[in-house]
């Protein structure tokens, strides 16, 4: 007659269910997983010697109604293989992932580690003991980086650490691929694209623009097509076709509706000022019957200080400014003052169309907007371009720019104080 062997009675384990911040749970000095329990005691109750009525159960039903009565302060001690113990000091907290009334002890020198219990046979206990340096290595090969979100206060940054509050200093030219018919149903090739992106560059500068290559990238504009466009850039998804579209200004596909989408591809052109941006505070007066300046625009869409009124030193709302001393700089170095910011706007041409027309500001609305500043005696801000850095004693004279990409602009012994540094036809304001 077989006998059954006399089945082992359970105890109360440790279960590492979230692992320390330093992985400190393998050192030995916190709890590690198939740790027997001897004892817990919860905040000034009698503490609650092992076996426990229940297993892990009655462990539960102990963790719940302390958390109820809002004590959640614990202590538990934990014996090992050949007699060690451990101890942990840990806060209770519910644990939503296992259900309704169960709870994880979550140490209190660092939150990140959690336990909890589970109900074990102590030769178990023993062979997860003895198996500690194979479940390390497991660990680790299982061990994740976790990501998240945290919150950042973009307002205030923007606001303190831009020279100009809520406005970057990148500056871009997106240039449109050329259509090749007034439909616009087939384009010039990207490299085409790109040769007209460079030319604007370098025509740009050599007109006197004080501007700095900084980067170029092709920028994918999504268009609806149908009839003959359709089918003449829809490909069937090979992958033989690819290789046909690197220097593609248009492909298409089908989307899940049968809808056919066409990507042109344009440029964009990133560039930057050669010595950072100026900002000029033109203050008026009771009297002035005019600012004193006249404004042009390049053929690169650029608006620009034309000329100074210099026949007073000292009527004209731009002289006081010094406004005349930069345009004086910049001719001397052969360089057009460009205005890059009107009352912190950018005025800046920013797009070629796919006709080839370039999209910038108009000299005529602008030289209104400055005559109603002269009218209502609000002063007026412009930023412009400069093109040479500044030396340390006249920063001294400069509101720093917060942005460290900003280089500062020179400034001449005589340029008068209220000049602030942040890093074609003429037309005269009224």
């Amino acid at each position: 007659m077989r006998m059954d062997r006399p089945q082992q009675p359970s105890v109360v384990a440790i279960e590492c269910v979230a692992g320390s911040s330093k992985a400190e749970e393998w050192g030995g000095d916190l709890l590690q997983t198939g740790d027997v329990v001897e004892e817990i005691k919860i905040g000034g109750s009698p503490a609650v010697r092992s076996p426990f009525k229940g297993g892990k159960s009655g462990v539960q039903k102990l963790l719940h109604s302390a958390f109820k009565r809002g004590d959640t302060s614990i202590e538990v001690r934990v014996r090992r293989c050949g007699g060690n113990a451990a101890e942990l000091q840990a806060c209770i907290v519910p644990h939503g992932p296992a259900g309704r009334r169960q709870y994880v002890l979550r140490s209190i020198r660092d939150p990140n580690y959690a336990v909890g219990f589970v109900d074990r046979m102590e030769s178990e206990c023993i062979a997860l003991q003895g198996s500690r340096s194979s479940r390390v290595v497991c660990a680790l090969s299982t061990c994740k980086i976790q990501d998240g979100y945290v919150s950042y206060n973009w307002e205030k940054k923007m606001k303190e650490f831009l020279p100009v509050s809520n406005s970057s200093c990148f500056l871009s030219m997106l240039v449109l691929p050329k259509a090749l018919d007034p439909v616009a149903s087939r384009y010039n090739s990207l490299e085409d694209t790109l040769a007209r992106a460079n030319a604007w560059l370098v025509a740009s500068q050599i007109s006197g623009v004080p501007i700095d290559f900084m980067d170029v990238q092709t920028e994918a504009l999504l268009t609806k097509i149908s009839g003959e466009t359709a089918s003449a850039t829809v490909n069937s998804g090979s992958l033989s076709d690819l290789s046909s579209l690197a220097n593609a200004s248009l492909y298409g596909f089908e989307d899940y509706h049968g809808v056919d989408i066409g990507v042109v591809k344009a440029a964009r052109l990133w560039y930057t000022p050669s010595a950072g941006e100026l900002a000029v505070d033109i203050r008026l007066q009771e009297g002035d019957t005019k600012l004193g300046f006249a404004i042009g625009r390049t053929e690169e869409g650029f608006i620009y200080i034309a000329s100074v009124d210099e026949t007073d030193d000292e009527a004209a709302a731009s002289t006081r400014s010094g406004l005349g001393v930069l345009f004086r700089q910049a001719r001397d170095s052969s360089k057009l003052l460009v205005i890059s910011r009107v009352s912190n706007e950018k005025v800046l041409p920013w797009m070629v169309s796919s006709a080839g027309a370039i999209r910038c500001f108009d000299t005529i609305s602008l030289s209104q907007k400055l005559s109603l500043h002269r009218h209502a005696l609000k002063p007026i801000r412009i930023h412009v371009l400069m093109w040479e850095q500044a030396s340390a004693d006249e920063l001294g004279r400069c509101k720093p720019a917060a942005a460290p990409s900003v280089r500062f602009p020179p400034l001449a012994a005589e340029l008068p104080k209220n000049l602030v540094a942040d890093d074609s036809s003429e037309t005269w304001p009224g």
